[in-house]
């Protein structure tokens, strides 16, 4: 048996006005996730539990198969696994953003939470900067992809809280600025790195070019590293992630599992679907499980673009989705799930907790539905009364071919 999970990140949406009180899902032209809504079992799952930020780390752990109240810690010692990054039971992971901070009436507030997106070798201009002037023993840079970074700081604290800087896109950081004691020394760090990229040629560049300035960075989703059973453990099963965001390549190293980097894959709405799609059919060959998963819509949901948003959404479709759905029943009995991680609502602009639509599909019979859908959407999955909670659930369903 093959398993595959295909994940839109933040695909999931809510009406809107302009589309006549329809969803970017509903909206968008999606044959082949309509296609596998009618032929499987459709319904939602709760990937958020009620006491937990809507993040995609705590999400994607749900999906993975993982109790976040049982091994969560942060989101930035998952990034740090896919880094290469080791950790000390001492230290503090913290996920660095490049941002830009625009000024309004004498207040500060996140302009931009990507810089622009800012491009990888830019970024890396800057981070070097920063452990060349502010590294050492106690804190530690290392560059990323475009404006997602980590910092390390080694027998650092925690006890504190950062929002993540999409969550205040637009809005003043006055409230959000740490201010204790205890987070005094990333404060510092903060304003010295404002003083450090002011005048440095990368921005001086991008100002030139009529581009946004990284003038700033964000540190946030600290914690310290995980303990996780693999899903060969859990599950007794080998297989690989395919993902250009750095959070899930780290969920994968936890899980045991290989990672496979598809060359065009970025994280944007220009990333290598097609690639992603070929590579996972390519890994099934020789694996049990591939977690495919696409971070474009999510990215056009954040920056509030419901062109962009529903254009990932029907490239997805196609170029995933449907070419995964094509080339599978080669392999043998399969079994799929479809879904986003969580809701990234584009008027909103930041995650919600809703519960999101799933569809479970396969081979056999066990996925054969009494009321079939005839589409894949928010509405009709909750149509279906189906309401899979709590969510990490989900990888036992797949698993075993069982419903609850």
């Amino acid at each position: 048996m093959k398993y595959i999970i295909l994940l839109g990140d933040g695909m999931a949406d809510e009406p809107i006005a302009e589309l006549d009180g329809k969803t970017p899902l509903q909206t968008a032209k999606t044959p082949h996730m309509d296609r596998l809504a009618q032929r499987g079992i459709i319904g939602l799952v709760e990937t958020v539990p009620r006491e937990f930020h809507p993040g995609s780390d705590v999400a994607n752990l749900s999906v993975f198969g993982y109790d976040p109240a049982s091994c969560y810690t942060g989101r930035s010692p998952l990034e740090a696994a896919s880094m290469g990054v080791e950790l000390g039971p001492d230290d503090i992971a913290f996920r660095l953003n490049l941002v830009t901070l625009g000024l309004a009436g004498g207040d500060m507030y996140m302009q931009d939470f990507s810089a622009g997106h800012i491009t990888t070798d830019e970024a890396r201009e800057l981070i070097e900067c920063l452990q060349e002037e502010l590294g050492g023993d106690e804190f530690q840079f290392y560059p990323g992809v475009s404006y997602r970074h980590l910092m390390v700081w080694r027998g650092g604290r925690d006890n504190f809280k950062t929002p993540p800087p999409h969550d205040l896109t637009g809005q003043s950081i006055q409230d959000h600025v740490l201010r204790s004691e205890e987070a005094m020394p990333l404060m510092q760090i903060t304003n010295a790195s404002q003083l450090l990229f002011r005048r440095h040629p990368v921005n001086l560049r991008r100002e030139n070019e009529g581009k946004l300035a990284a003038n700033s960075i964000w540190l946030w989703g600290q914690g310290r590293r995980p303990q996780m059973p693999t899903l060969q453990e859990k599950f007794n099963l080998s297989g690989a992630v395919i993902s250009a965001v750095d959070l899930i390549k780290g969920i994968g190293i936890y899980a045991g599992l290989d990672i496979i980097d598809v060359p065009g894959a970025t994280g944007y709405l220009d990333t290598n679907y097609l690639g992603k799609a070929e590579a996972a059919l390519e890994a099934l060959k020789t694996r049990d499980f591939v977690y495919l998963h696409v971070e474009a819509p999510d990215e056009a949901g954040h920056s509030g673009s419901l062109t962009d948003k529903i254009e990932a959404i029907e490239r997805f479709d196609k170029d995933v989705v449907g070419t995964v759905m094509n080339g599978i029943d080669a392999l043998g009995d399969y079994r799929v799930l479809l879904l986003p991680d969580h809701p990234t609502p584009v008027v909103k602009m930041t995650h919600t907790k809703d519960p999101v639509p799933f569809v479970l599909a396969g081979s056999g019979s066990e996925f054969t539905p009494k009321n079939p859908a005839t589409e894949y959407s928010e509405s009709a999955a909750q149509a279906s009364g189906l309401v899979v909670d709590p969510g990490h659930r989900m990888m036992h369903i797949l698993v075993n071919g069982q419903l609850p």
